[in-house]
């Protein structure tokens, strides 16, 4: 079935218009015409089916037949911290991180960083990475806009990761923890880091947050290795082979989503 994502004030009680860039698209580009049928998705995480009842030169409207709430994206949630690469790169990224329910993205500098400051360019980038996040968000059925953070330096996202695990510990049964890709000296294992996240920390304890930071090209530094490590931050290795940014995005997240899953399935 085809899924668009529509803004909340398009959506009425019994209809939804549909107009602009959207009407274009549904219209002119995917040829959905009087009588088609398609699913309506919007930021208040529900899902419309919809039937087009009537058509005008600059609107659409369609008829709200069913409605479903999607879930929301659950616990931990999952920051994906990547070290800014090549923009096709990030793109891939970006795309990917959607359909595996990444809760947000995180992009930062660091030495090896395709961009190392804030520039012009990154911010000209927006409307098209969120095209490419809105365009994924159908495709998958996903209930949220994935967010993207503002870019951080390495050393400024350190401390709010570790403000954010303070605040955690606080908290009786909260944690927010993290890892790092390294290709260096890297002992720990991904499954292994889960493992005890799961038997140290279960029943009683709610994970919160887990950020995995992830390097651009040519990975971190040795400083920045010491500045992960400070932090408490555990060295993960993905095996032997040295796999590019997008590729470690995606096994990084892939394997921590089904190995947490099954231990919440094995509880």
């Amino acid at each position: 079935m085809r899924r668009y994502w529509v803004p909340l004030n398009f959506i009425d009680v019994e209809s939804i218009r549909l107009q602009g860039e959207i009407l274009h698209h549904i219209r002119d580009v995917c040829r959905m015409r009087l009588k088609d049928r398609f699913e309506v998705l919007s930021e208040n995480r529900k899902a419309y089916f919809v039937e087009i009842v009537s058509e005008s030169k600059n609107e659409s409207l369609a008829k709200i037949l069913e409605e479903r709430e999607i879930e929301p994206i659950s616990k931990p949630h999952l920051i994906l911290a990547v070290s800014l690469p090549r923009f096709n790169v990030f793109e891939n990224i970006l795309e990917k991180s959607v359909e595996l329910g990444v809760h947000s993205i995180q992009p930062f500098f660091s030495d090896y960083s395709f961009i190392r400051k804030p520039d012009d360019v990154l911010v000209k980038k927006g409307p098209r990475f969120q095209k490419i996040i809105q365009g994924a968000t159908q495709q998958s059925g996903r209930g949220d806009i994935m967010p993207i953070l503002p870019a951080l330096q390495l050393s400024e996202l350190l401390q709010v990761f570790n403000r954010e695990q303070q605040a955690a510990s606080l908290t009786p049964g909260s944690l927010v923890s993290g890892v790092f890709a390294y290709e260096g000296e890297a002992k720990c294992g991904l499954k292994s880091y889960l493992h005890e996240i799961l038997q140290n920390f279960k029943p009683s304890t709610e994970i919160q947050k887990i950020y995995v930071f992830v390097g651009s090209e040519g990975g971190f530094s040795e400083h920045e290795v010491e500045l992960f490590k400070k932090c408490s931050l555990k060295a993960i290795t993905l095996g032997s082979q040295v796999l590019r940014v997008e590729t470690a995005c995606v096994a990084l997240v892939s394997v921590i989503k089904y190995e947490l899953e099954s231990g919440r399935q094995q509880e």
